[in-house]
């Protein structure tokens, strides 16, 4: 004999609602919507900039006077903005923001400009027209892993992100970059990837927004721990070639690097509503 169960006197619901397939969104995609005006889009980037920059200072990624995330402008592309010479990350606001010619002219602001801030992001912004924010400090792993002069592994599903798109640049590494002929083979030699470590400086991370930039550096930042901490504990093992290329386009694109940076925004929003200032 089959039994069948009785069927349901009414639709199943919760508070009222019926648990039937919804409509959704995704938490902050209006953000990407194009802005209406450009000082909108100038606007938007200039309290991205100064609310990652408070991201990077509560990584404890400050290391002095070292550091920066740069920005272009919308209306000007051939400028950026970045954090001025000596104000520390945590304490970042909008109006403190400086704008940088590629001759490393401040024409917008009333602070000086780190040298190295723009000999190397201006070739790299000048070099890359599809780059529109670039981020690097003096993070402990990042420098530690940069003294090895090896590329970042496939070793986890994270660090398939930068798998083929991150090199290392051994040229002036470890020499303080003033010269804008260093500027330019640091450039060439970063070529088209998402990140690139200056041999015994540092990692630099590069993206299509602040977010993505932002949120690439601090993903290095961590890759590079979990390597050391995997090749110090034994012989790790990689992830096979098809695999890392598929978990890279899948799980480690731009749209995705945007993603992942949204936490971040909303913490310090929340936390650090000076930023806007």
């Amino acid at each position: 004999m089959t039994i069948t169960p009785d069927a349901p006197s009414s639709a199943r619901s919760i508070d009222g609602i019926p648990l039937t397939p919804k409509e959704v969104t995704t938490i902050g995609f209006e953000d990407l919507a194009p802005k209406a005006t450009v000082e909108e889009e100038r606007l938007h980037r200039k309290q991205k900039l100064a609310g990652a920059l408070r991201i990077f200072g509560r990584f404890g990624f400050g290391e002095g006077v070292a550091g920066h995330i740069t920005v272009r402008d919308p209306e000007f592309p051939d400028m950026f903005w970045v954090n001025p010479l000596g104000l520390s990350f945590r304490h970042m606001s909008v109006s403190d923001l400086i704008l940088v010619n590629h001759n490393g002219e401040v024409v917008y602001g009333k602070h000086s400009v780190n040298r190295a801030a723009y000999v190397l992001h201006a070739a790299v912004h000048e070099a890359r027209p599809d780059v529109v924010a670039a981020a690097h400090a003096h993070s402990v792993y990042g420098k530690a892993f940069s003294s090895l002069g090896i590329q970042l592994d496939a070793l986890t599903q994270d660090s398939c992100a930068f798998y083929e798109c991150n090199t290392v640049i051994s040229d002036h590494g470890g020499a303080v970059v003033f010269e804008e002929a260093a500027g330019r083979d640091f450039a060439k030699a970063f070529g088209m990837n998402r990140a690139a470590i200056h041999q015994n400086h540092g990692h630099f991370t590069v993206g299509s927004t602040i977010d993505e930039a932002v949120f690439w550096f601090v993903c290095f930042e961590r890759c590079a721990q979990a390597q050391l901490a995997a090749m110090a504990a034994g012989t790790p093992k990689h992830i096979p070639h098809d695999s890392a290329v598929y978990t890279r386009e899948n799980a480690g694109n731009s749209i995705t690097g945007w993603m992942h940076f949204q936490p971040l925004w909303q913490e310090i929003c929340r936390t650090d509503p000076d930023l806007f200032d």
